[in-house]
């Protein structure tokens, strides 16, 4: 089974030039209290390198109690997950530290979350947060604890493209656990300390890995929650905190009605709804009908049939290129528009402005959700990705 660091032939005199080559200094090890990261940690060590294990506390799991529910399991983040990195940790015998991130966690992942829903968009806050904290803030931290690169249980991979003098992001092997989708936002500089040892295992070697070095954590379930939000209920969230800070929209009621005008029902706020969503609306109706869109303006939901969620194009803003420095006239890709879409072909058009991209699906693709990650590829190679409008 494979579990030699693989390497990237990175540019002489940068950060681990060539990721076989140990490193003088430490590396950092985002360590999560799961199965992946505490492999990661345990790989390193094991071939020899120097470790360094950090455990980011983001979310008070105490907060708004109302949400607490016996049944929500499989949370990341989480109290027993600090617990379980700690067993780890130990049992490696590596320096292990927790950092308390609550502060900018809310400030950069859950109030642009808030914000965005009440915008009639969907955001993804796994992303927000491997933007600004699991990435930014965390090389941060490495800096601080005297580390030269970090290494986290993602599964992806990166190689440096000496033609281009890029870093480029590459899909994981096991496909089925890739998550490039989250990590579109990293850039030259992260990806250049970055290394993810488990980019060229799947699932099952890891597990195995885990359990032929005895790791406490080895048959731990993987988490599937988002932090903050109990059994994924994004509508219960958004009431008990939007209460507990004090915000008000200025208007949550509004109508149901379909595409040709038609009030078919009434609402309680459009951020309890997003495009596509079927279940819960509330509308009887012999067939049935699907969320086309949401306007916060109005208070108005548009809803209608599966047809009726198909789109063939749309912009993508804020747009962070990665293994390619941009596109000039028009490119040819495969688009995914969330995590567990199929990529569907299509050519990336440019506009006047370098961060923003019109892309033109050969296929009209169904609920093309405003506020959700658009992330570009050509084959395995992540070319860069963005937010849709």
């Amino acid at each position: 089974m494979p579990e030699q660091l693989q390497t990237d032939k990175r540019p002489a005199g940068g950060p681990a030039a060539d990721q076989g080559v140990r490193p003088t200094l430490p590396i950092a090890v985002a360590m999560s209290g799961g199965v992946d990261s505490s492999v990661v940690a345990a790989l390193l060590v094991r071939q020899g390198y120097d470790v360094v294990g950090m455990t980011m506390q983001l979310w008070n799991q105490r907060r708004l109690p109302e949400l607490s529910n016996e049944s929500a399991t499989g949370r990341c983040c989480s109290l027993d997950d600090v617990y379980d990195a700690r067993r780890v940790a130990e049992q490696l015998g590596v320096p292990y530290y927790v950092v308390n991130f609550e502060r900018q966690f809310e400030d950069q992942v859950v109030k642009p979350f808030v914000a965005e829903y009440l915008a009639g968009r969907t955001p993804v806050p796994c992303t927000l947060c491997n933007n600004y904290i699991k990435f930014d803030r965390f090389l941060e931290l490495a800096d601080a604890a005297g580390a030269q690169q970090i290494a986290t249980g993602h599964y992806a991979r990166i190689r440096y493209n000496q033609a281009s003098s890029r870093y480029e992001l590459l899909r994981g092997v096991d496909h089925a656990k890739d998550q490039t989708y989250f990590l579109f936002g990293l850039t030259q500089p992260q990806l250049a300390r970055t290394l993810f040892p488990l980019g060229h295992l799947t699932k099952p070697e890891v597990r195995e890995l885990a359990g032929s070095m005895d790791l406490p954590v080895a048959v731990k379930a993987d988490s599937q929650e988002i932090c903050f939000v109990p059994n994924g209920d994004y509508a219960a969230f958004m009431s008990a905190y939007l209460k507990e800070t004090g915000i008000e929209p200025e208007r949550t009621q509004g109508d149901i009605v379909t595409t040709d005008g038609r009030t078919v029902g009434s609402h309680q706020g459009v951020h309890r709804f997003t495009v596509g969503q079927r279940r819960g609306l509330g509308v009887a109706a012999a067939e049935p009908f699907y969320v086309i869109a949401t306007d916060p303006s109005t208070q108005r939901v548009v809803v209608g049939s599966n047809d009726d969620l198909l789109r063939g194009r749309f912009i993508a803003r804020d747009v962070n290129w990665i293994s390619v420095a941009g596109v000039e006239g028009e490119m040819r890709a495969q688009v995914k528009i969330r995590n567990k879409h199929t990529p569907a072909t299509a050519t990336l058009l440019a506009t006047s402005t370098p961060d923003r991209v019109e892309v033109v699906f050969d296929s009209a693709q169904r609920a093309v959700t405003p506020g959700q990650g658009a992330v570009f590829y050509n084959g395995d190679v992540v070319l860069g990705g963005g937010w849709i409008e």
